[in-house]
Order: structure tokens, then C-alpha cells, then sequence
């Protein structure tokens, strides 16, 4: 009997209900089993989200998602797709000037909308994509907000290098008392009055969308940075700017509030932090888009110093080397061209959620998704919302149970594997390195590393004077592929090792003769050449073999090391062994 490949099931769900969820994965294109070109594997998506017991991430409010499982169609729903409709149509009645073409799109429009909301499934922000894109291929117009996102930066940018907002922004007149701080504090309070005046910049948007603008009066600036705060999150952020070489992704928002955002960012670098900004892959309304940041002049001369990340899936190796250059300020995009959905962004984007101390998110529909959910997340999140001339700033903590292993703690972890390297040699012992499969084959990982370690314990009883290094010994709990690969490779380059062993058939065929086990199906024929990481390692054993020719290296020939190519983001097997 054929198994159903499933997700994982909600608590106390009945077949019927179940059915429903999952219908729900696949009316939004978010399914991962159905879209796996699109939708990002659990493990990309671990790399954001905490979850606990299985439970399957979704891209909304669990307001809009209690919604949608009740089946009863309720006002809320209904509203928020009637909200979307509304929102089509207006863009169809400004920019389209035909009569019969206003009238043909806005009837395709409502057609598909009935369609679309028929079984009552959609989320919200995903029929708005679904229409805003039939609105783009048809008119073929590639960003209709182009010109009023750069008219409001101009207007932000205006009032941002006026005169009068500058001599504002770095007046004193009695906002520190000095008296009783050391230099160190004071430092600190200096910083967190330019970054909260800084920060009341995010009420201003009504400046920026006036098509009377005026640079206001001193008074009147002054007066907004006395801007109330309100939430949780006001400490943490201040302590966060506080907190020395922290790196921060912030999430930009929408035209004009972006002129702000930069200004946040590029104040945070000068102080030594590292601020990623992420911005959408395309045009999304008045979202600030990667196309914005080139074709924009104001965007473009405000970011000209800022590092652009575009590689769309980058290693993590990579990216830890460039975050760990002598820059300060990076752009990426986050892969899409829609309201915030950790389902679909890039990979790049995931890995730097990951490899970050704090996200800073802006407005509301990003606080739906990430604040106003039960789902817990792998970094700190801080929502920063302007509502009635005031800030409202929460702050959600990492998930508690989150095993998180930074660059730094791998590096120390690979220096320590190191030293132990150097005293074997030191005692003229010789080093072998052994790379075999540990988890290319989907669910064996406890069998892996049981062959590679009855096999190293072979090699140790037969030889004398032999350090032999067991990759599988160094494996904690919460280390994914990025993490492994980033620590061995610099132990492998660290010029210790006098032979670089690749597992043969024949050394997993002898592991199991010597448990007194026939080899199982799924082992018969496997060597190194079928594990996607011991084929980089062979790209890594050549590469070091041409500054240490005297390196031996043992196992299946080189050519053999093709049929493996990417890790499926966060596993440690090929992504083209997802779906086996």
C-alpha cells in the first residue's frame, strides 16, 4: 500500500480538516511538495522560523488564518478580500486612460477576484499579487508607482539635508545631564538621542506624500522628535544601539519612509554596526523595490556606499566572509514581489536572518506576519509601526530553544580540531582526514555515522602512529550543512592533514561485515562520490593539494566526484534528493 506524502499534521485534526490545511498550502502556492522550485524546503525556512512540534509555517496573521480553517466565511475574511478588490480597481481607474481598456481589465479583474475567492482559501496578500500581476502583464506598464515613489524620496530627501532639520537634528539645549556619567555613558546617551530623533522621522510620512510640500518650521521638527513611544520594544532597540558590532537586517517598507530608513541604517553603520537593508526583487506597489535603488537618483546617490549583495542563493561561507570585510552597510533583496512571506524568499535572504542579532521590521503587514502569529522565530524581531503621530515598538524574542551557532563559535570549534591536528604532528603522528556520507542518504544519519566510525576504528587497529580525524564525532544538535561546512573547511585548510581519505564502497561494505550485517539496499554501491559535501570537499582536497603537494589523497577518482551538485538549502543531501 502507497504512503501519502504529507505535511505535518495540525493538533487534533480530523481527515476532513486536515484536508482543509492543507488545501489551504495549495490554493496560495505555498505548498512545498506541490511548488518546490518556489517554495522554500523546511530547512531554508528553519533557517527563520522555530518550529516546534512540525508544525508547518504560514505567511499570515493567526487572526487571518483562524479566519480561513473555519470554513464559515466570516466579515473579517470577506472585508480584507473586498479591501483588495477595491485596491485593483482604483489602480485601473488612475492609470489607465482607454475607456474600453479601463473597462475590459476591471471586468478580467473582478472575474478572476470571484474566482479566486471562491472556495474562501486565499490569504489576502496573495490574491492581492495574484491581480496586481494581472494588472502588470496586461498593461505592460513594469512599475506604475515609479513616478510618485521617486517624487515622495525627493521630498524625504529634501527635508532631510535641509538646514533647518540638520541644525534640529544635532541641537543639545539641555537633552543630556552630564552630571555623574563616564565618558562611556555619555557616548551612549549621545547615540540614542540621535538614533530616537532619528527614529520619529517614521511619523512624517504625511510631509512626504504633500504635494504642497515645505521643509517645517524648526519648532515644528523639534516638536516631532518628541514623538511618543509606546511598546515593548523601545528598550530593546535602544539596547541593541548600544550593543557594540551588531548585526542588524532591517526590513525597508515604502517609499519616501525609505529616505528614513537609509538615514537609520547609514547613522547605525558610522557607529560600527552592520545594518542589511532588504528591499523587494520587483515592483510591489510603493514597496521599495532593487530596480528603485538603481534607477532612483536619490536612492542611488544615499546608497552609492552601500555593498549590494546580489547573488540570489550565496553560501554561507561567503556570506560570513563578506559580512566580515570592513563595510557596514549592505543591500539585498529579499527574492519577491509581495507583502513579506518567509515562504518565498531567497536563500540568500534566509541566510541572513539567520546569521543576524536582530530583525527590524516596518508597519503593520509585516507585523501581522511576524509579531501577530504564535510562531517563534530564530532571531529577535523588533516591529516599529507609526500610527497617530506616535511610534508603537514591539519586540518578539528568539525562540528560547533555538541552538544557534555563529561564525564565531565554528571558528572556535574548528581552531580547537586544529590544535589537536598540530599535536599529533608534533609528535610525528600522522593525519588523516576522513570525509564519507553522514547525511546524503535522507533519514540514516545514526547509520552513517555508526559505518565511518567502525570503519575509522578498523583503520586505527591496523596502522601505527595514525591521528585519523571522524567527522561524525564533531556533529552537535542544531548544526545544519552551512554550519558543518563553514567549520570543516577550515580545518582543511589549515595545512595539517597528510592524507585526505574519501569512503569507498569497500570501506562501508567492511563496516558492516564487522558489525556482522549485510549491507541494507540503500548502501550497496554508495561511496563518497554520492555525498553532495564530500564532493565539495574534493574541490576543497584539490585546491589545498596545490599548496601542499606532498598531501595524499585516497578513495574514488576525481572524475567520479560529478553527479553531486547544491545542497538542498540546510540539509546535508543533494536538493535533488528532496523529493526521494
Amino acid at each position: 500500500m502507497a504512503s501519502i506524502e504529507t505535511q505535518p499534521k495540525p493538533l487534533n485534526a480530523d481527515p476532513d480538516q486536515y484536508a482543509w490545511f492543507t488545501a489551504f498550502f495549495l490554493e496560495n502556492h505555498i505548498d512545498p511538495f506541490a511548488y518546490p522550485m518556489k517554495v522554500g524546503s523546511r530547512e531554508q525556512v528553519e533557517f527563520m522560523v522555530y518550529s516546534e512540534n512540525g508544525e508547518l509555517f504560514y505567511p499570515c496573521s493567526d487572526t487571518m488564518f483562524s479566519s480561513i480553517m473555519s470554513r464559515n466565511r466570516p466579515r473579517f475574511l470577506c472585508n480584507r478580500y473586498r479591501e483588495v478588490l477595491d485596491k485593483i480597481l482604483a489602480i485601473v481607474d488612475e492609470f489607465i486612460e482607454s475607456e474600453y481598456d479601463r473597462a475590459f481589465l476591471s471586468s478580467l479583474i473582478r472575474i478572476k477576484y470571484d474566482n479566486e475567492i471562491q472556495s474562501r482559501l486565499l490569504i489576502p496578500s496573495r490574491l492581492e499579487k495574484r491581480l496586481y500581476m494581472i494588472f502588470l502583464s496586461r498593461t505592460h506598464i513594469e512599475d506604475p508607482y515609479d513616478s510618485l515613489k521617486k517624487k515622495e524620496n525627493t521630498r524625504a530627501y529634501r527635508f532631510m539635508v535641509s538646514e533647518t532639520f540638520k541644525k534640529a537634528l544635532y541641537e543639545v539645549n539641555g537633552s543630556i545631564d552630564l552630571k555623574g556619567l563616564s565618558l562611556r555613558q555619555i557616548k551612549e546617551k549621545i547615540n540614542e538621542i540621535e538614533f530616537t530623533r532619528r527614529l520619529c522621522l517614521l511619523t512624517a510620512t504625511c510631509l512626504w506624500q504633500d504635494d504642497n510640500f515645505r521643509v517645517p518650521s524648526s519648532s515644528a521638527i523639534k516638536a516631532m522628535f518628541k514623538t511618543k513611544m509606546t511598546g515593548n520594544g523601545v528598550e530593546q532597540l535602544l539596547e541593541l544601539v548600544n550593543t557594540p558590532k551588531s548585526k542588524i537586517l532591517w526590513l525597508t517598507d515604502e517609499s519616501g519612509d525609505v529616505v528614513a530608513d537609509i538615514a537609520i541604517a547609514q547613522f547605525l553603520a558610522n557607529i560600527g554596526h552592520v545594518v542589511i537593508l532588504a528591499v523587494k526583487e520587483g515592483p510591489f506597489f510603493k514597496k521599495v523595490c532593487l530596480t528603485d535603488t538603481r534607477t532612483d537618483p536619490i536612492l542611488a546617490k544615499l546608497l552609492e556606499q552601500a555593498h549590494f549583495i546580489h547573488d540570489k542563493a550565496i553560501s554561507k561561507n561567503k556570506l560570513v566572509q563578506r559580512l566580515k570585510q570592513d563595510e557596514n552597510l549592505y543591500v539585498i533583496s529579499d527574492g519577491t514581489q509581495e507583502a513579506l512571506n518567509l515562504l518565498l524568499v531567497s536563500t540568500t535572504f534566509s541566510r541572513v536572518f539567520k546569521e543576524v542579532d536582530c530583525v527590524v521590521s516596518r508597519g503593520q503587514k509585516q507585523r501581522n506576519r511576524l509579531i501577530l502569529t504564535h510562531f517563534r522565530f530564530t532571531r529577535d524581531v523588533i516591529n516599529i509601526c507609526a500610527k497617530d503621530n506616535m511610534l508603537d515598538i514591539v519586540y518578539k524574542p528568539r525562540h528560547p530553544d533555538f541552538i544557534n551557532f555563529s561564525h564565531t563559535d565554528l571558528e572556535e570549534k574548528a581552531d580547537k580540531i586544529i590544535s589537536k591536528m598540530r599535536q599529533a604532528k608534533e609528535k610525528n603522528m600522522t593525519v588523516m582526514f576522513y570525509s564519507g556520507i553522514i547525511g546524503s542518504i535522507p533519514g540514516k544519519i545514526d547509520v552513517a555515522i555508526k559505518i565511518m566510525s567502525c570503519f575509522i576504528e578498523h583503520l586505527k587497529s591496523q596502522s601505527d602512529n595514525l591521528f585519523i580525524i571522524n567527522p561524525s564525532l564533531y556533529y552537535e544538535p542544531g548544526m545544519d550543512a552551512d554550519d558543518l561546512m563553514y567549520m570543516w573547511e577550515i580545518v582543511q585548510r589549515s595545512g595539517y592533514i597528510d592524507i585526505w581519505r574519501f569512503q569507498t564502497y569497500e570501506d562501508i561494505a567492511q563496516s558492516f561485515a564487522i558489525m556482522e550485517q549485510k549491507v541494507p539496499p540503500e548502501w550497496i554501491g554508495k561511496d563518497a562520490t554520492y555525498s553532495t559535501g564530500c564532493t565539495k570537499e574534493m574541490r576543497i582536497a584539490q585546491d589545498v593539494q596545490k599548496t601542499n603537494p606532498e598531501m595524499q589523497l585516497m578513495g574514488p577518482s576525481v572524475d567520479k566526484f560529478m553527479r553531486r551538485d547544491e545542497y538542498g538549502v540546510g540539509s546535508m543531501y543533494d536538493q535533488r534528493l528532496a523529493g526521494l
